[in-house]
């Protein structure tokens, strides 16, 4: 059973190359122990692709989702939102706390 919900949903939107995707990853635990990586890209709006890895372990997993998360960070992708993890929010721009 997983201890963790990982959930990460990202942008990378160039209006000068009329580029609008999205990558969504999240863990998640299957009915036999194991974990499942999920991965979703396409562009906005559209139906993309979809492909999901088995792990033993939470820990496997976990060090997978991070590692394309730092991909698609280098490649320009930009979280929005918090994708319902706890916990984190977005800094306001008014200035106030």
């Amino acid at each position: 059973m997983a201890l963790y919900t990982y959930q990460l949903y990202c942008q990378h939107i160039d209006t000068a190359r009329n580029m609008a995707r999205y990558y969504l990853l999240s863990i998640q635990p299957t009915l036999f122990g194991e974990v499942v990586v999920t991965r979703a890209w396409g562009r906005i709006g559209k139906r993309g692709g979809e492909k999901s890895e088995m792990f033993p372990t939470e820990r496997e997993a976990a060090k997978h989702f991070l590692e394309l998360a730092r991909r698609k960070r280098a490649k320009g992708y930009r979280p929005v939102g918090s994708c319902g993890n706890g916990g984190i929010r977005r800094p306001s721009n008014d200035g106030g706390t």
